[in-house]
């Protein structure tokens, strides 16, 4: 009579990581593919988002003005990289849905009930961040523009221009992301409302110096203009937690 098979406790947790490893390349295949079709598209329409993007510098230097390049292939680049960008932000529902279905094994039933709500809070969020920073570029813009002596006149260049934004969008757009984070966390039972309420000034502080590390440049303003919309969405994040936790 045949013994039955027994399988260690090592050989299970083996199998449970190549399995673990298997649906990560999974993840990574199809987001890479989504990215990629989405570049395509976003390449396509690169012309017309240079103009959105071109607007906060228009409206402190001028509508009509022109940005300048500096080498033969630096606008076919600009194009590329601008195209790039636009299709991580297109791919993101797709990306983030992959990232949810990874995480989704590891949690409890009653936890994957939020995984539209996950999703789809994470791309408006992602939205409103893009939103802010398109209203907080020409008021950096105008302070750092305009700051210093008359004589030293600003040369908008395409290519630092474009970086400087780009660097922003990404920043205001992945920041935004923290109400949540902290509700998931807060759904997880790693923190809590109470917690959050109490040690606030902490958080505030840390979000002030995070702002202040993240944001390109020197200037006050442009951390600030960061930093304010972070702790209203802070705020707002306890009191989701609060409700979800009853």
């Amino acid at each position: 009579m045949a013994k039955p098979l027994v399988v260690s406790d090592d050989e299970e947790r083996r199998m449970t990581v190549i399995e673990h490893l298997e649906e990560l390349r999974r993840v990574l295949i199809i987001s890479l593919i989504a990215w990629g079709v989405a570049t395509v598209i976003g390449f396509l329409v690169s012309g017309w988002v240079l103009s959105v993007v071109l607007g906060p510098v228009h409206q402190v230097i001028g509508a009509g003005k022109p940005i300048y390049f500096t080498g033969p292939v630096d606008k076919f680049f600009l194009y590329f990289k601008v195209g790039m960008f636009t299709g991580f932000i297109l791919a993101s529902p797709v990306i983030l849905w992959q990232v949810w279905t990874f995480v989704a094994p590891g949690l409890h039933r009653n936890e994957r009930r939020f995984a539209l709500g996950f999703v789809t809070s994470a791309v408006l969020l992602f939205a409103i961040g893009i939103g802010f920073a398109f209203f907080a570029m020409p008021i950096a813009l105008r302070f750092l523009i305009g700051f210093g002596t008359s004589e030293i006149q600003y040369l908008p260049l395409a290519s630092s221009y474009i970086n400087f934004v780009l660097i922003l969008i990404a920043i205001f757009g992945v920041t935004f992301e923290l109400p949540l984070a902290m509700t998931m966390l807060g759904l997880a039972g790693i923190v809590s409302a109470r917690t959050l309420s109490s040690q606030r000034f902490k958080f505030w502080i840390g979000i002030f110096a995070g702002a202040a590390m993240v944001t390109p440049g020197v200037d006050p303003v442009t951390p600030t203009l960061l930093a304010v919309p972070l702790i209203i969405l802070f705020e707002i994040s306890i009191l989701v937690i609060r409700a979800l936790r009853r």
